[in-house]
């Protein structure tokens, strides 16, 4: 049981994580990389041994996985709004903007598809041998509570391994800068937030005619 036990827990932190991730990059997806996905999700279907299926289809519902997607969806459509932010008017049509487009994103986000992508995933990494002992473990009180509790751990782990992450970027950064001032005196991370300013558009300025100093001058925001 502790061996069960422990293959839960690092498979269910594992899986929140990925679903976390899954949810925050469809937009970087290429097209022909998500049909190729639409088209092969339903062969692979169709190999699965019907009772694994249903086994894997009744450990979804116990760990609540389309409940699981569509909370890494809402928590995804903030982190991009929180991004466009930067770049859009800060008026009414900019809020505008952005409602619509986390809108659309929420409605384009097949979180039906996601979830029957699981079947295969689950089929394809564990045994139905496998399946029946984590069905076993979370219908216990223990797997309830894990099944519950680790979109909140994943998520607080995110967040503690974004912020370790910033402060080690910033610390070696500094680092170098002062080691090597006349090389790292223009480098910067690029991550920090940027207002939107009406006309600044970068090189598109250049084509549009505007003076070509403009590419030149360093960003009075960027460190």
């Amino acid at each position: 049981m502790k061996a069960v036990l422990a293959l839960v827990i690092i498979y269910v932190g594992t899986f929140f994580l990925a679903i976390q991730g899954a949810s925050q990059n469809p937009v970087s997806a290429s097209p022909q990389g998500a049909a190729a996905q639409d088209q092969a999700s339903p062969a692979q279907a169709k190999l699965i041994d019907p009772v694994k299926d249903a086994d894997i289809r009744s450990l979804m519902e116990l760990i609540d996985a389309r409940d699981q997607v569509q909370d890494a969806v809402n928590n995804s459509s903030e982190q991009y709004r929180e991004k466009l932010l930067a770049t859009v008017p800060n008026n009414d049509k900019g809020q505008a903007f952005l409602t619509s487009f986390i809108e659309s994103y929420q409605k384009k986000f097949d979180v039906g598809q996601l979830t029957e992508q699981l079947v295969t995933i689950y089929d394809k990494h564990y045994t139905d041998d496998e399946i029946k002992a984590l069905l076993q473990f979370y219908g216990s009180p223990v797997g309830q509570k894990v099944a519950a509790e680790s979109p909140k751990i994943g998520r607080e782990i995110q967040a503690a391994s974004r912020t370790t992450g910033a402060k080690a970027a910033k610390d070696a950064l500094q680092a170098l800068k002062a080691q090597n001032p006349e090389i790292g005196q223009s480098a910067h991370l690029g991550n920090g937030p940027r207002r939107w300013q009406p006309g600044a558009r970068g090189q598109q300025g250049v084509q549009q005619g505007q003076p070509q100093q403009a590419t030149q001058q360093p960003d009075p925001q960027q460190p």
